[in-house]
């Protein structure tokens, strides 16, 4: 009963987007913003991370600030990512 409906509401919104990443192949593809996520850094995020961000995509990014916790990134400045880098991203729901 519950598939039935998940199925109905992903034919009413569409699939929900899934990260095709691993999160250790979606660590790396960030390396470019660990400047920008470190926590306190006042850097902004350089347009290698901006691109990084924009191909990695929201359910990656997602799927990152949820899992295990990265030393030396802030998850808050990560989530502030796409609007610095003027991604048009849905927010993640962070499962804190």
């Amino acid at each position: 009963m519950l598939v039935s409906r998940v199925r109905g509401l992903e034919e009413q919104q569409g699939p929900v987007p899934t990260c095709a990443s691993t999160f250790f192949s979606a660590l790396i593809q960030l390396i470019p913003c660990r400047a920008a996520v470190a926590p306190f850094s006042p850097i902004p995020p350089s347009e290698a991370c901006c691109n990084s961000l924009k191909a990695l995509g929201q359910p990656c990014l997602c799927v990152l600030v949820n899992g295990p916790p990265i030393s030396g990134v802030d998850r808050n400045m990560a989530l502030q990512l796409p609007e610095k880098c003027t991604a048009n991203f849905e927010p993640c729901e962070t499962m804190n």
